[in-house]
């Protein structure tokens, strides 16, 4: 398992490859102006940021996260780029969050609730509860990628056997994956639920940043061995995505990558009386 310093250093560097997109899911939700929300498992806090640019000055963003050391670097963050006025932190846990009822205007979870298992309805529901009526609540996460261009069928086995999602996926039921989120959010009565999926893309030549984020990626995606994957895969992944080889994949002067975020959202009704 990563250890939690690692896995913080490993969100810092993949920053620059998520955040385009993730604006772009932000952009989809038109977060009312001046409104205040709630960023669910907000971990180190860059997507706060984003969602503290949506809401603009008057807004206010609360990022909730269950790590302690996650939001120390979160406050770090939020300081540095000057906003710790209209960001705040709070340790807690999803599952039963300390806010009371009708507290934000929206909520928004990153690659944290329902991801990339769980039993979704109980912690939408909760979601629901802190929001106001005619509120919304979102939860989007990382749901595909095409990263080894020209290598689709070892892409396809290493993918199946994803040191990142194995451990969590193994033995659950098909329905409580997040991709099926669409029915929880109707079963947890949300009015008006949507689903869309974002795409981002890389290509040569790559920026430093960009290319670390890769190497950050393929690390995190596939970087530990598991038992499934065989002795050839294995090597072939080291050939290709190890910096220090002669054939690493990222110095192809062709290289092209994409990846997906699929987000689900809906309305929260009003309260029955």
């Amino acid at each position: 398992m990563t250890d939690t310093d690692t896995y913080i250093r490993q969100l810092k560097e993949s920053n620059p490859l998520r955040e385009p997109i993730l604006s772009e899911a932000i952009r989809a939700l038109h977060l009312p102006p001046g409104s205040r929300g709630l960023d669910a498992g907000c971990g180190i806090g860059h997507p706060a940021l984003l969602l503290a640019e949506a809401v603009g000055p008057a807004g206010h963003v609360t990022g909730l996260d269950i790590s302690a050391e996650f939001l120390i670097h979160a406050k770090e963050i939020v300081n540095k780029a000057g906003l710790s006025a209209q960001i705040s932190f709070k340790e807690g846990d999803v599952n039963k969050l300390p806010f009371d009822d009708d507290t934000f205007d929206w909520v928004w979870s990153s690659d944290c609730v329902g991801y990339p298992t769980g039993e979704l309805l109980p912690q939408l529901k909760e979601l629901a509860r802190v929001v106001k009526p005619g509120g919304s609540a979102a939860i989007l996460a990382w749901s595909s990628q095409q990263m080894l261009p020209g290598y689709p069928l070892l892409e396809a086995r290493l993918n199946a056997t994803c040191s990142a999602l194995i451990p969590c996926v193994k033995g659950k039921k098909p329905e409580s994956n997040f991709i099926r989120a669409l029915g929880s959010f109707r079963q947890a009565g949300f009015e008006e639920p949507k689903a869309r999926t974002f795409a981002g893309n890389v290509y040569a030549p790559l920026s430093e940043d960009i290319r670390t984020a890769l190497i950050t990626f393929f690390n995190m995606l596939w970087g530990e061995p598991q038992p499934e994957v065989s002795k050839e895969d294995w090597a072939e992944f080291q050939r290709l995505c190890q910096p220090e080889s002669p054939d690493f994949i990222l110095n192809l002067p062709d290289y092209y990558a994409f990846f997906t975020y699929s987000m689900f959202w809906g309305k929260v009704p009003g309260r029955a009386v």
